[in-house]
């Protein structure tokens, strides 16, 4: 009986969750597009995803204006855009939309090969989005559309990712594929020797420790924007490396 109830227990622990994502009313914008057709250029980018195809974004993602990202913490969340027809029957493809997932920022006053400079100004809510995406709701030579968006649940294959960098007394874990609201609130790290550490972001999707963790199995436990909270036990082996990137099967 003491064993089931263990069990239950730890069930629980690994999916503390509220209600669903629920997506957010509609708003007005303007979309433009870089990294060229094959999205080569969208590689990297202000989240810290790296190669955007083995982070699990592949080429619907986006670059966001100063009003929408939130200074990275908006890195990972999704959002259903939608070309305003009504506004731009030239260059919008009529009722066509596309979900991207955030993965870069788009500097104010920064001219960009799409010719976008201005456009990420504040106030202003503009996404430079990859060129796949973009060219599946306008036309290639208007270069630039106005826009309905709305955030919403973010859709991913497989499970969340972690993806470690640092040395000895220093961890940057990029955390990446992550469902649900996308966006991360807080990260908790712990060793096979240690208990419970909160974790800081240190820019966009990249979260520090300064605990030392060589040699030990390591365990997190990860919080969303709309209060989520999953808990990947043991999803790092003890013969980890820095470097290397370890996916787990556990999801919002």
């Amino acid at each position: 009986m003491a064993k089931s109830l263990a069990g239950v227990a730890l069930l629980a622990a690994l999916f503390i969750t509220v209600d669903a994502f629920r997506p957010s009313g509609l708003t007005n914008g303007h979309a433009t597009f870089y990294g060229g057709s094959d999205a080569s250029g969208t590689m990297g980018g202000a989240c810290g995803y790296g190669d955007l195809y083995s982070a699990g974004y592949g080429t619907m993602t986006a670059a966001l204006s100063t009003a929408l990202f939130n200074n990275g913490a908006s890195c990972g969340e999704c959002y259903r855009i939608t070309c305003d027809y009504a506004a731009d029957s030239r260059w919008c493809k009529k009722g066509a939309s596309v979900v991207i997932t955030a993965t870069n920022f788009c500097p104010p006053n920064f001219a960009l090969p799409s010719n976008n400079g201005g456009w990420c100004n504040p106030p202003l809510k503009h996404f430079d989005m990859a060129q796949p995406a973009w060219e599946k709701i306008g036309i290639y030579r208007g270069g630039i559309v106005p826009v309905v968006f709305q955030r919403v649940s973010c859709y991913k294959r497989g499970g969340v990712r972690f993806r470690i960098n640092g040395r000895d007394y220093f961890e940057l874990v990029n955390i990446s594929n992550v469902g649900g609201a996308g966006s991360i609130k807080s990260v908790s790290i712990k060793g096979s020797k240690t208990g419970w550490l909160a974790m800081s972001r240190n820019w966009g999707a990249n979260w520090q420790s300064n605990a030392y963790l060589d040699g030990q199995s390591i365990s997190f436990s990860i919080t969303t924007t709309d209060g989520a909270t999953r808990v990947f036990l043991n999803v790092v082996p003890s013969s980890w490396s820095f470097g290397q990137t370890y996916s787990s099967r556990v999801q919002f």
